[in-house]
C-alpha cells in the first residue's frame, strides 16, 4: 500500500532563538513512521535576524530527513506566506499538510495526533485548539484579554457561520491537500486573517472539521498582531462571506470553484415562489419560463399541475424558445427570475404578448430590486458588488427598479393586474427560526412604508393586451357581421 505524503509546513519570522529547538522538537516517530512519508519545508518571510542561517545549519546535521528551507525574497506577511507553502504542497503532490510556527508557540510534540484523522479519513481539516479545555489557556499563559476576545470572536463567527468550533483563532492546523485545492486560498488575506479566510472556505465547501485539544505556551516569542485590527478584519471577512451568500457582495475567495449556487424552493414564507404558488391555485396549463425552472417544475407537476417548459433552461434558450410549441389555452406563465438575465427582455414579452394575447393567461413575474435599502447603501459608499446570486448576480444584464419594471412590462403591451414587494428570503440564510421569521415581519412592515426602498425582490402579475393582428382581425370580423346585419335589414 501506497504511503501518504506529509509535509509539515513551518513559517518563520523572525525566529532564531526558537527555530533549531522547534525542528528537534519533531518527534522521531513523525520523521520516521511506517504509515507516512514526512518532509518538511521551511518559509522565511524575509527575517533580519539569523533565522533562515540557523534554520540551513539545522539541515545539515539532519541527513536522513528530508527538509527544504526557503527565504522569500520579499515579505509576504503571515497569510502571504502560507499561501506559497500550500501551493508548493499541491505542487509537489502531497496528500496533507500540518501548519506550524517557527516561534514554538505551538507544541511539536501533537504533530501526531494533529495527522491521524486526516489519515484516518475522518476530517479534512484538523485544528489544535486551546479552548477545548478553556481554564488550561489562562494556566498556559494565555493573557486574559486574549481568552477573553478569542472567545467573543469565536461565538460571533459560529453564529455567523453556522458552526460549532471552540477556537477559530488557533495557527496549529492540518489540512487534507484536496480540501485546499477545492477553494481559493490564493485570493485570501495576507495578513493574520488569513486563518478566517481558509475556515469560512472550509465551512462553506462542507469540509469536515476535527478539533484536539493541545496545551497553551505563551513564552518569550513577540506577538506581532494588532488585536484591534485582526477582530475587524475577521468580522468584517465573515460578514462579507454571508453578504456573498445572500447575493448581495462578490468575493472571489467566496467563490468556489466547480460549486454552483443550489437553487432551493422558497415556500411556507413570503418569497417568488410563494408569491407564484398563491397566484396559480386554479391553473391547470402552465408554462414555466422561469430561471433555473427544472426544480420548480418538478415541483409543480408533484402538485397536480400541467407544467410545459423548455428543455434546455439557460436564459438563451428561454429567450429563443418557440411559443408554437407551448401548451394551447395556457392559463399562467411563469416569468420568475429570467427577465434580468435576458439580452432583450422587451422583445421577449413583446414576443409572449403576440403569441398569447387572445387566451390573455396571468404571467407572473418576479425579479431583483436594485433599489433595495442594501444595495443603496453600498452606493452610498462607493461599492456595487455582483455576487454568486441574488439582486447583484454576476449573470444579469438587466437591472430593475418597480418604475422600470412596470414600464417595461407596459410598453410592451401588458396590463398590470398585481404589484407586490418580496422581503428577503430570510428563512433561507438563517434556517426557518425566531430570527428569522421576525426579521420577514420586520422587513414586511417597512415594505408597506416604502416599497422601493425595503422589497427585496419585485412581484408583478400582469396580462398581454390584445396586439394590431388582434384588433384587425376583430374588426374584419365585426366589419363582416355588421354588413350583414345591414344587408338584412334592407331585405326586411
Amino acid at each position: 500500500m501506497k504511503k501518504s505524503r506529509v509535509l509539515i509546513f513551518i513559517v518563520c519570522y523572525q525566529a532564531e532563538q526558537f527555530i533549531e529547538s522547534v525542528l528537534e522538537r519533531i518527534p522521531s516517530t513523525v520523521l520516521s513512521n511506517p504509515v507516512y512519508e514526512t518532509e518538511i519545508l521551511i518559509i522565511d518571510d524575509q527575517s533580519s535576524d539569523q533565522t533562515f542561517q540557523k534554520a540551513c545549519k539545522f539541515v545539515r546535521t539532519m541527513e536522513k530527513s528530508e527538509i527544504t528551507v526557503l527565504y522569500n525574497p520579499r515579505n509576504q506577511g503571515y497569510g502571504g506566506n502560507q499561501k506559497i507553502g500550500y501551493y508548493y504542497a499541491i505542487e509537489k503532490g502531497f496528500d496533507h499538510v500540518v501548519m506550524l510556527h517557527g516561534d514554538g508557540q505551538y507544541p511539536p510534540e501533537y504533530l501526531d495526533q494533529i495527522l491521524q484523522p486526516l489519515l484516518n479519513n475522518t476530517a479534512d481539516v484538523v485544528l489544535g485548539s486551546r479552548l477545548l479545555k478553556k481554564k488550561d489557556a489562562l494556566a498556559g499563559g494565555m493573557p486574559l484579554y486574549k481568552w477573553l476576545g478569542n472567545q467573543i470572536l469565536t461565538f460571533a463567527q459560529n453564529i455567523m457561520l453556522k458552526s460549532n468550533l471552540s477556537e477559530f483563532h488557533t495557527g496549529y492546523r492540518a489540512y487534507r491537500i484536496n480540501s485546499l485545492k477545492s477553494v481559493p486560498f490564493h485570493c485570501n488575506s495576507d495578513y493574520f486573517d488569513f486563518d478566517t479566510d481558509i475556515l469560512i472556505q472550509m465551512v462553506d465547501t462542507g469540509a469536515r472539521i476535527a478539533e484536539i485539544p493541545i496545551p497553551t505556551h505563551y513564552g518569550e516569542e513577540v506577538c506581532r498582531v494588532d488585536g484591534l485590527k485582526y477582530a475587524q478584519r475577521i468580522i468584517r471577512s465573515t460578514f462579507l462571506s454571508r453578504m456573498m451568500k445572500w447575493g448581495l457582495f462578490y468575493h472571489p475567495r467566496f467563490d468556489y470553484e466547480g460549486q454552483n449556487h443550489q437553487y432551493q424552493l422558497k415556500l411556507g414564507y413570503e418569497s417568488s415562489h410563494q408569491f407564484a404558488l398563491e397566484r396559480i391555485r386554479n391553473s391547470m396549463r402552465v408554462i414555466n419560463l422561469s430561471g433555473n425552472l427544472d426544480f420548480f417544475s418538478e415541483f409543480l407537476e408533484k402538485q397536480g399541475f400541467r407544467i410545459f417548459s423548455p428543455k434546455n433552461g439557460l436564459p438563451t434558450a428561454i429567450e429563443n424558445f418557440d411559443f408554437k410549441d407551448a401548451l394551447s389555452e395556457t392559463d399562467t406563465i411563469l416569468l420568475l427570475d429570467i427577465l434580468e438575465h435576458l439580452k432583450s427582455p422587451e422583445k421577449f414579452l413583446e414576443k409572449i404578448r403576440n403569441r398569447f394575447c387572445r387566451e390573455a393567461p396571468l404571467t407572473i413575474v418576479t425579479t431583483g430590486n436594485v433599489a433595495f435599502i442594501f444595495v443603496r447603501i453600498a452606493l452610498l459608499f462607493g461599492q456595487f458588488n455582483y455576487g454568486k446570486h441574488g439582486i447583484l448576480d454576476l449573470t444579469h444584464t438587466r437591472l430593475f427598479t418597480f418604475r422600470s419594471l412596470l414600464r417595461i412590462l407596459r410598453d410592451s403591451g401588458f396590463e398590470i393586474v398585481e404589484i407586490k414587494g418580496i422581503p428577503a428570503p430570510f428563512p433561507l440564510a438563517l434556517g426557518n427560526g425566531f430570527i428569522a421569521n421576525f426579521l420577514l415581519k420586520l422587513n414586511n412592515f417597512f415594505i408597506q412604508l416604502s416599497p422601493g426602498l425595503f422589497s427585496f425582490q419585485i412581484g408583478v402579475t400582469a396580462k398581454p393586451l390584445p396586439n394590431l393582428e388582434y384588433f384587425l382581425e376583430h374588426a374584419l370580423i365585426t366589419s363582416k357581421i355588421l354588413q350583414a346585419n345591414n344587408s338584412n335589414e334592407k331585405q326586411i
